[in-house]
């Protein structure tokens, strides 16, 4: 048999770094009594009635595939939320697309708008799989550093200074993963006024827009000019518990949303049925869910944010998603130092920061979705180790 003359794996999957999530967790699952303060999962069921209403759409057969838009109730759903809770105006017939998560709408997304080459500002630190997810689609990431100093905030000076004629888009996420971070209506406008300057489109992931704990969340696309050059990602996994569910979806002009469908069309066809028809229950009576499990996440928020800078560790607070991101340079220790001899000596497991880019480095995430008897332990675990060094 003749061996292969040329690699069998693509150049740009072969150089893809695994994810720092996953590649420290494969170290925590071969250990017992771990408190785990890693992966950003809500500790609450999907509510109850949620889960009937599939349960009786599956005993009367609704199993069939929906339109590659999603399902029209959904989508309709949908634009009544947004436009109640943000004045956001979106026609459930043309500009709205229900799909596989949040990850599946960024990743269409970025094919639809990015040609070979093109440029997108990240902010760093952010969601794992921003980066990865630009480089994908054909583009090229470019990493917009966020200091502590300035409240883990996109500043819009650092934006303007990484502006090149090949910038194509500027991707944000606020509520942040993994600081907490969340911007006011004038920092956004700030970032708005730069992508009509330098003709940017801009994808805003607003997945945690449910979990502000203090003021008002703002949606990008209700900023002026930034209808038409915004496109909106939301989901269900945070707010509504509804991780494995996989529903999310995509809003934007009309065009953007067709060019995300023919791509739509030929990879996942549609979202689950099961998994629309349960986030359209979600809409529909779940506000007191969200309500309920944020006042619990709000509690937790406090008792760990000031646990920890009991303990001595400097922390940064959060005003939003569930996660805080504490300064761990005064122990001596790099954050993947930090995270490993943490969960091995006392078994709590946090992530690296720089698991989610380079300014993550001398931070660790720990998120405040679990009990309030697990935050309490961990934090007594965490004073053990900090002490003893």
């Amino acid at each position: 048999m003749t061996a292969l003359q040329r690699p069998r794996i693509a150049t740009n999957i072969a150089d893809l770094p695994p994810s720092g999530i996953r590649e420290f967790f494969d170290l925590v699952s071969e250990l017992k009594d771990v408190i785990s303060l890693g992966v950003g999962e809500p500790d609450f069921p999907t509510p109850w009635h949620v889960c009937d209403e599939v349960y009786d759409s599956l005993r009367r057969g609704r199993t069939q595939y929906t339109s590659n838009l999603g399902m029209i109730e959904l989508r309709r759903e949908i634009s009544r939320v947004l436009a109640h809770l943000y004045g956001a105006e979106y026609s459930p017939d043309c500009q709205i697309i229900v799909t596989v998560g949040v990850s599946e709408g960024l990743d269409v997304a970025l094919r639809a708008i990015l040609n070979p080459g093109d440029e997108v500002i990240v902010p760093d630190p952010s969601f794992v799989a921003y980066g990865p997810a630009v480089k994908l689609a054909g583009g090229t990431c470019v990493s917009a550093p966020m200091r502590e100093a300035d409240a883990f905030k996109l500043r819009a000076d650092v934006v303007r200074s990484l502006i090149t004629p090949r910038t194509r888009a500027l991707l944000i996420g606020f509520p942040n993963n993994p600081t907490g971070s969340v911007m006011t209506r004038d920092e956004l406008a700030e970032l708005a006024q730069l992508a009509e300057e330098f003709d940017l489109l801009v994808l805003s992931d607003e997945i945690y827009d449910r979990l502000t704990y203090e003021g008002a969340h703002t949606c990008f696309s209700t900023l002026p000019g930034m209808w038409d050059r915004t496109i909106l990602l939301n989901g269900f996994s945070k707010s509504y518990a509804m991780t494995g569910w996989r529903i999310g979806y995509a809003c934007a002009p009309k065009d953007v949303i067709a060019a995300m469908v023919a791509i739509h069309s030929y990879t996942m066809m549609s979202a689950p049925t099961p998994a629309q028809i349960a986030a359209t229950e979600a809409l529909r009576r779940g506000e007191p869910d969200v309500a309920r499990m944020k006042a619990q996440y709000d509690q937790r928020r406090r008792v760990l944010v000031q646990g920890l800078r009991d303990i001595g560790l400097g922390c940064f607070e959060p005003l939003g998603a569930f996660y805080v991101f504490p300064n761990i340079t005064g122990t001596g220790l790099d954050s993947k130092t930090f995270a490993r001899r943490l969960v091995q000596e006392h078994g709590v497991a946090v992530v690296p920061g720089p698991a989610f880019g380079a300014s993550g480095e001398g931070y660790v995430r720990a998120t405040y979705a679990t009990s309030m008897d697990n935050l309490k332990e961990a934090l007594r675990r965490i004073d053990r180790f900090v002490s003893g060094l």
